[in-house]
């Protein structure tokens, strides 16, 4: 019955997690550039969930121990560091919260993440945590500009501080596609007023706009790891199959036109 009750998790997961996570489709989302080769990042990643998201959202499909080899890190360091919720270093990554708790708080339990970034994309996710900012009319303060009227607070707020929506003045675009320019002062560009940016409240956030970056996207390369752990090794031995096909092709070529020399 066990397997048959993962089976149901995955299915769950795969068929509502899109749901969960409807973007909003006029948003432009920003692109993400990962590396599942550069360890140090999916080190802090790790760090940064298990600090900031397992609170709430599970990873319930890997185990800390395949985390820990995976990622170069030794067991009882990971046990003393990283396993923040009393579960032993074979278990499954999960939440403590509460699930009828949790629906109460936020309307519906947080889904789990194991495999948001396939579900979802990469850039989704890396855009989504750069997207909340301040709104008094949601229950938690904050809304999202990737997943309008989103249902959790913001988890990184002390990091990247607070951003709210404003206004900016931007180059006016001629007809032709280029900015428009004064007629009587040449050289000199025409702005309007253009609505809806996200600027950032100065000292709010403990890390800086390049820090705060690099921590979504070590975050995000995490997750994308979670989601294939077997990636890596897949391409390497991928490598190797195909130059095996390679030199056999060459080989298979040669002994077919020598049957074939004969019969012409």
């Amino acid at each position: 019955m066990s397997g048959l009750r993962l089976l149901s998790r995955l299915f769950f997961s795969i068929a509502f997690v899109p749901a969960l996570y409807a973007a909003d489709a006029t948003v432009e989302l920003e692109k993400f550039h990962g590396d599942l080769h550069d360890l140090p990042s999916l080190q802090r990643g790790a760090q940064t969930y298990m600090n900031y998201c397992l609170g709430c959202h599970s990873l319930q499909y890997q185990r800390y121990k395949r985390t820990a080899d995976d990622l170069g890190v030794p067991e009882k360091l990971f046990s003393d560091h990283l396993i923040l919720t009393g579960a032993k270093i074979g278990d499954h990554i999960r939440s403590t919260m509460d699930p009828e708790l949790a629906k109460n708080w936020f309307g519906t339990p947080p889904p789990d993440l194991t495999m948001v970034t396939r579900v979802r994309s990469e850039d989704w996710v890396y855009s989504y945590l750069k997207s909340f900012y301040l709104d008094d009319s949601r229950p938690f303060g904050v809304n999202n500009r990737v997943f309008p009227n989103v249902g959790m607070p913001h988890a990184l707020l002390e990091l990247q501080g607070v951003l709210k929506e404003g206004c900016r003045q931007v180059p006016r675009i001629a007809a032709n596609g280029g900015e428009a320019r004064d007629p009587l002062v040449p050289g000199r560009t025409l702005t309007e007023t253009q609505c809806g940016f996200l600027n950032l409240e100065e000292g709010t956030g403990r890390q800086s706009a390049e820090e705060y970056d690099r921590t979504v996207t070590d975050l995000v390369n995490f997750l994308s790891y979670v989601a294939d752990p077997s990636r890596k090794q897949r391409e390497r031995i991928g490598v190797f199959v195909l130059l095996y096909l390679a030199i056999f092709f060459v080989f298979a070529w040669l002994l077919n036109r020598e049957y074939w020399r004969h019969i012409h």
